[in-house]
């Protein structure tokens, strides 16, 4: 494993971010942990410890480089997943209030093991993200609304926007294809009290093309998003 850890301490640097020794300790326990639980439910389908570094922490954490988030900013990870992007920004950033947001409760298990064994402070919330967009406590809250998932962005919007504060920022971790996606969208961001959104491209070292979109929320969002998932699925914005 540590060759692993000079790794991804060689390849952030090389993207200008730089990874403590205490920091590459962390992404080797979260690695182990990730490998371990995920013989025994499906976490993630890269499952060799240079891809997971390689695809998945520093997929990650180049989010640092897109935007610069505020000190202190409270970040919510919609569809955490096995935790990304949100834990690999903590590790980076112990300032961020984090909050991990899935649907599966097994997940956040996993993920309360790993913040445990990492001495990692976060929030864990299990609940539809549509859900979470309409409880008064989380509504219009976060600095930052973050997501790797693979809906397309008009429908992603609608999960995410709701969550994020007028001057926030909501961020679509994305493939090539973000560009088409976020000019598919612009009829979303319009209803969504939204700017018409900005790109960043990237690659990873293994020649992998992503692209990062960032969606300013300059204006509160109608009561009346998000919708039910069902609502959302049969009639996007």
């Amino acid at each position: 494993m540590e060759n692993i850890r000079r790794m991804l301490v060689k390849y952030a640097a090389d993207a200008g971010i730089s990874v403590s020794a205490r920091q590459a300790e962390q992404f080797q326990a979260y690695l182990e942990l990730l490998t371990e639980w995920n013989q025994k439910m499906n976490l993630t389908a890269i499952t060799e410890p240079q891809e997971i570094a390689v695809k998945h922490f520093l997929d990650s954490i180049l989010l640092l480089n897109a935007w610069e988030i505020p000190r202190g900013a409270r970040v919510i990870d919609i569809g955490t997943g096995a935790g990304f992007p949100g834990l690999p920004l903590k590790i980076m950033r112990d300032d961020l209030s984090l909050t991990l947001l899935d649907s599966l409760n097994k997940r956040l298990i996993f993920l309360k093991d790993v913040c445990e064994k990492l001495e990692i402070s976060a929030e864990l919330v299990h609940a539809r993200a549509e859900e979470a967009g309409r409880k008064k406590e989380m509504r219009g809250s976060y600095d930052l609304a973050a997501a790797r998932a693979v809906a397309p962005l008009n429908i992603l919007c609608e999960y995410c926007l709701p969550l994020v504060k007028t001057g926030g920022m909501f961020a679509a971790m994305k493939g090539p294809g973000g560009p088409e996606e976020l000019s598919a969208a612009q009829n979303a961001l319009s209803f969504l009290g939204t700017d018409k959104g900005s790109i960043r491209s990237f690659s990873l070292p293994d020649g992998s093309a992503r692209t990062i979109l960032l969606m300013k929320k300059t204006a509160p969002i109608s009561d009346k998003y998000p919708r039910t998932s069902a609502k959302i699925a049969k009639s996007p914005l």
